[in-house]
């Protein structure tokens, strides 16, 4: 179960035993006693703010409805207008490739409720006569339908509108799907119905219950349509007129979708950990219970800033050149550019001529990664640090999970810790030793060689902040060694130094200050496993409730030339994914004797731009799988699991040879490396 309860007690020793009136750590809260969820959301998809008071959960879907009315902020293009837009943040319904707005061909119109909103057939190519329908999210859904208008005016040859059957036609559905279907009229999953010969003016198509997300209409060629091309008809509205799709189901959403505005912190802060408290709920019988065994469980990302606009905006000069405007501005006022246009050569022929941008014209959106952090890695788990830089702006991007129809998470409350700033800003750099001022301005090495690093720490201080006087490094490598810690370039002792895990920590004589603020560089070694990797850092004062500050990349000295904490790998060689397997015995012997009951596995992983599912796969000689135990996501570097002989259900394999491999899944590509290991008992 997925339930995030396991930090409950650890959230309710904060609230109701806080910390001392030392501590400066506070606890900024969503939901609860804390800030409402309603009125500080910027987008939502299937949230229920009404069915438990200052919790959100996601909306209940009933049969007695088309889906449709659980769903608001409906877009009827492909690519909405709204800056920002994100897929899955808003319900679409469009026409075509595309989709429009227009009166003539909205798809909205047929997703409204009623039919008496119709979208009038046309003399277009059949080829273009096809809607797509996105819930946002996947619903329950058992039934699709599909009407004639109610009403309207009569068609020429006589045929009143409600008449009007589609003659033929193709429904599909899916639960999730990519940009390459969207991108086609091809259908979007499974077809659920479809006619080539129809004169029926009301549609249904049932189907077993399943999570839909993604319907696609398609308007077919029927004889009709083969007659009165062959008549020479062309020009004549087609027959078939939709008056209205519906949808139906019953149960819970598999997602519900929930991310704030930006909300304004009373200070700049630094951010610890990400706190939040879920009740597993299930329907008995129309009525919502709690139930601890539901297995939901919720996902959320964070931003934060040191301004309100995470984003820059441009728009182009009389010059050509680009400047800064503000967002409104850039969405209310400017125009998408047109880069090129067509006209008359003067030969009977055309040209496309490029036009130089002018003001008034869109010249691009960037993200502001001066004064923003990205988005942080989704978390599962309640009780993770945020890891995210300083900010006085904060943004959050929340989905409920659920894996049944009658199952669901209420998220009651979310707490993040913050205690105030120790310096405006903590700059870092770091280059390979040997090479402080590289070519390309990055630091490069090889994957998986030790190497020697320079990593330069400067600060930057307002009246009223403490300062520090210790730091951390994130090496990544378990095998990291520290070299050596100068001041203003003079090699120093510090008070501490050393490797915990991966880290390198060190602990200064003398406090980082307004007024004491020199340099510090450190020099040490490791290994590095990505092939992009960022060495994280943060200062922090040593015995002190304080959150520890980030450092952030940046320019921190002259003598380096990289400006950031970003280090390039590559490897020379094809890339195994899974190096270095060793276990601690030949043979496991799970007997309960303390002896060989447990097998040790040390391996390394390499090249992996995030945390993957890891599996020990166990297989008998004749290359049958025999095992499949996982065990759980893990990032590039070395690691370690244990195996006791036993597969997944929890049963001993039966005594004999086998070849045991470490498999992972990563970019699309399966890597599984293997040893020989005996069972004997």
């Amino acid at each position: 179960m997925k339930s995030i309860t396991r930090t409950g007690l650890l959230i309710m020793a904060l609230l109701f035993f806080p910390v001392s009136s030392s501590a400066e750590v506070t606890l900024w809260k969503m939901g609860g006693s804390g800030m409402p969820w309603a009125g500080n959301d910027s987008a939502g998809v299937m949230i229920d703010f009404e069915a438990a008071p200052t919790s959100i959960q996601p909306k209940l879907v009933t049969s007695d409805s088309t889906v449709f009315i659980f769903l608001e902020d409906w877009s009827p293009k492909k690519n909405p207008d709204e800056l920002g837009f994100v897929d899955g943040e808003r319900p679409r319904a469009w026409k075509g490739c595309c989709g429009t707005s227009s009166t003539v061909d909205n798809a909205l119109n047929l997703i409204d409720g009623t039919g008496l909103t119709y979208n009038p057939t046309t003399s277009n190519s059949i080829a273009s006569e096809y809607y797509t329908i996105d819930l946002g999210v996947p619903i329950p859904l058992f039934r699709f339908a599909m009407r004639t208008p109610d009403a309207g005016f009569f068609r020429s040859d006589g045929t009143p509108l409600d008449q009007d059957a589609i003659p033929a036609y193709e429904v599909s559905i899916a639960p999730d799907t990519n940009n390459d279907v969207l991108n086609t009229s091809d259908p979007i999953g499974e077809i659920i119905t479809e006619a080539r010969e129809n004169a029926r003016p009301v549609i249904f198509a049932d189907f077993p219950m399943q999570y839909v997300r993604y319907v696609r209409y398609k308007r077919l060629e029927s004889i009709l349509d083969v007659f009165a091309n062959s008549e020479g008809t062309g020009g004549t509205a087609r027959s078939g007129t939709v008056g209205e799709f519906s949808l139906y189901g019953e149960g819970m959403p598999m997602r519900a979708n929930y991310k704030t505005t930006i909300l304004e912190m009373d200070s700049v802060v630094n951010f610890g950990r990400l706190y939040w408290h879920i009740t597993p709920m299930r329907m008995v019988d129309g009525v919502a219970v709690e139930d601890p065994e539901a297995n939901v469980w919720a996902e959320v990302e964070a931003r934060t800033g040191v301004d309100p606009v995470p984003d820059i905006y441009y728009e182009y000069t009389d010059m050509g050149t680009r400047v800064v405007v503000t967002q409104e501005r850039y969405q209310n006022v400017l125009k998408n550019r047109t880069s090129n246009v067509t006209n008359s050569d003067g030969l009977g022929g055309s040209v496309t001529l490029s036009v130089r941008p002018k003001p008034g014209i869109r010249a691009g959106i960037e993200s502001d990664t001066e004064n923003w952090t990205f988005w942080s890695f989704p978390t599962t788990e309640s009780g993770e640090q945020l890891n995210l830089n300083r900010g006085s702006h904060i943004q959050l991007k929340i989905v409920l999970h659920s894996e049944r129809f009658d199952e669901f998470a209420r998220l009651d409350s979310l707490w993040i810790e913050t205690s105030p700033i120790l310096a405006t800003r903590v700059v870092g750099e770091i280059a390979r030793l040997d090479m402080p001022q590289p070519v390309r301005g990055v630091a490069e090495v090889n994957l998986g060689e030790k190497t020697d690093f320079l990593y330069e720490l400067k600060a930057e201080f307002s009246p009223g902040e403490p300062g520090f006087d210790a730091l951390r490094i994130d090496t990544g490598s378990e095998k990291a060694e520290f070299k050596n810690i100068s001041i203003d370039g003079v090699a120093v002792n510090p008070v501490r130094a050393e490797v915990e895990g991966s880290a390198i920590v060190i602990e200064l004589e003398n406090r980082v200050t307004r007024v004491r603020n020199p340099s510090i560089q450190v020099e040490f070694a490791a290994e590095v496993f990505d092939f992009a990797r960022t060495f994280t850092g943060e200062v922090y004062n040593v015995g002190s409730t304080d959150l520890p500050q980030p450092v952030e990349g940046g320019d921190a000295s002259e003598a380096l030339s990289t400006n950031g904490l970003r280090v390039l790998a590559s490897s020379a060689e094809s890339l195994e994914l899974v190096q270095d397997l060793t276990f601690s015995s030949a043979v496991v012997t799970p007997n309960g004797d303390g002896i060989n009951d447990v097998l040790r596995i040390d391996y390394t992983l390499y090249g992996l731009p995030q945390s993957v599912p890891v599996n020990i796969e166990l297989y008998a000689l004749d290359g049958k799988r025999v095992a499949l135990v996982g065990q759980g996501l893990q990032g590039s570097g070395p690691q370690e699991v244990r195996w006791d002989g036993r597969d997944e259900r929890g049963d001993i394999l039966p005594p004999g040879m086998y070849l045991l491999g470490v498999g992972i899944a990563a970019e699309n590509k399966n890597d599984l490396q293997m040893r020989p290991v005996g069972v004997a008992y």
